[in-house]
């Protein structure tokens, strides 16, 4: 061990120094937003159809039950993937199920870009399902093991990058909307997916660097030691094994390891997160995705102007995801859940009342503020609840069942409203909807946990005495003093 290394005991021992941090700077800033890169990744790939599928649905002469089964695939196939990518990080680690999505993203794009039928489009979301289900759960957790505690509120930066995918497809599709390709317009901009998934694969394999608070969790710390020397430029050295203090609340592998979410101090965190992912993405899947349509109800059928319209929505969104990490900070995330699904459920009533009587104006400022309400409150609140409220082993694994929760949704929104659009209206459709955020706002109000408005950290965390016949015998006397670094 060199002489100037920093010794690594144990999880306290990281999880102190990643603590102690002032900020993400260095390898760690790279990884983190390499990260959210794929997320970006994520967003594009869910959203390179809703630009275009005006023009899809006139070139393969879509039915309103086509529609709402392709723009619903990758959800479905997501809640089967969220847990298993879970299952992944939890037994594999970070890095490789990472990369895995990225391939599997770029698959789907290519598939779904030559597709000579609707049922190879399927395919296609397919495997854009299995990615995106497969990479939010890990990603997220990787954001909150690269964080220190201070900075907690940062995950929901992945909002503003998810905003951010959206308004640069929009303004692609205009691009080749300006080439004159016609109704071909969707394959465009799906192809610029498979581009953009190469770009992430190639820097996530040549950039990325296992996470130490997962490696020292499972008692790899010469693994961890290492992983910590690269990211942070200094060197660090496992303890010699005399010295090393044992996991702590060591959850077995496998289904039992999962269940513990639902079961003690882990329940409630496990209904909020939830709530939070199903309320914010029935709303998102069901009225936002489908801006470029409702768009086209205010400024006509004319492709661009339709774009540019959904484009001035969404911007909205880049600034309420930018600025939520304050909102988090300065309401904590459970409060600002609360606030923004009561604002949405406003907008979405004052749509359902009167969309077809608003002057212009306000017709374009009610679904702007949804967008912003949206974004800044409960977007991205969801996931950030579930990465920052679970210990490392557990971490991946409940970002799994909660975002499948969450991808059930997303399902859902994406399938009702252009069904239930043709069979009610758009305003009926509106009211409907706003029963959603309105239910979640007062789950959000009534429950109490928030990561951001407490000294636990769930990695050094002592388990309530119900958990006693899940978990590995410890000793609490050896926990070691958070901070104590040699």
């Amino acid at each position: 061990m060199q002489p100037n290394a920093i010794k690594i005991r144990g999880i306290d021992d990281v999880i102190a120094y990643l603590d102690s941090r002032q900020g993400i700077v260095g390898r760690a800033a790279v990884i983190w937003w390499l990260a959210l890169g794929g997320l970006f990744l994520d967003a594009f790939s869910n959203s390179a159809l809703s630009a275009g599928l005006g023009p899809m649905t006139r070139n393969l002469s879509l039915t309103a039950g086509q529609v709402a089964l392709m723009t619903s695939m990758a959800s479905w196939v997501a809640i089967a993937f969220n847990p298993i990518g879970g299952w992944m990080a939890d037994r594999w680690g970070r890095i490789r199920p990472l990369v895995l999505a990225k391939l599997l993203a770029v698959i789907g794009a290519v598939l779904v870009v030559f597709a000579p039928s609707f049922e190879m489009i399927l395919v296609g979301r397919f495997f854009v399902g299995a990615a995106y289900g497969i990479d939010f759960a890990i990603a997220m957790a990787v954001l909150a093991e690269f964080t220190p505690a201070k900075l907690k509120s940062r995950l929901n930066t992945w909002q503003g990058m998810w905003y951010a995918a959206v308004c640069t497809n929009l303004l692609l599709a205009l691009l080749f909307y300006s080439w004159e390709v016609g109704d071909s317009i969707w394959r465009y901009s799906v192809a610029a997916t498979a581009v953009f998934g190469v770009t992430i694969l190639v820097l996530q394999l040549a950039l990325l660097v296992e996470s130490p608070i997962w490696l020292a969790r499972k008692e790899r710390l010469d693994d961890a030691a290492r992983a910590m020397s690269r990211i942070y430029g200094q060197p660090f050295a496992a303890a010699p094994r005399n010295e090393r203090l044992p996991v702590l609340n060591q959850a077995r592998r496998g289904a039992a390891n999962v269940l513990l979410i639902f079961r003690g101090v882990y329940l409630q965190r496990t209904i909020l997160a939830a709530t939070v992912q199903i309320g914010q993405s029935i709303q998102y899947f069901a009225v936002g995705w489908y801006l470029p349509l409702i768009s086209a109800t205010l400024f006509g059928k004319d492709f661009a102007q339709a774009t540019i319209g959904a484009l001035a929505f969404n911007v909205f969104g880049i600034f309420g995801g930018f600025l939520s990490p304050w909102i988090g900070r300065k309401l904590g995330l459970r409060r600002a859940s609360a606030f923004g699904f009561a604002m949405v459920f406003v907008m979405l009533l004052t749509l359902g009342l009167f969309h077809g009587h608003m002057p212009l104006w306000l017709a374009v400022t009610v679904p702007s503020l949804f967008i912003l309400f949206h974004s800044g409150g409960p977007g991205a609140n969801g996931k950030s609840l579930s990465s920052l409220s679970f210990r490392s082993e557990l971490r991946a694994g409940a970002n799994g069942i909660i975002g499948a929760l969450g991808s059930i949704g997303a399902a859902l929104g994406l399938l009702v409203f252009p069904l239930f659009r043709e069979k009610y209206g758009l305003e009926h459709t509106f009211l409907i909807l706003s029963v959603v955020p309105l239910v979640a706002s007062v789950i959000c109000f009534v429950i109490r946990w928030d990561p951001t408005r407490t000294t636990i950290n769930p990695d050094n965390e002592a388990d309530a005495p119900q958990f006693k016949d899940d978990l590995h015998p410890t000793v609490e006397s050896l926990r070691p003093a958070v901070g104590k670094m040699n």
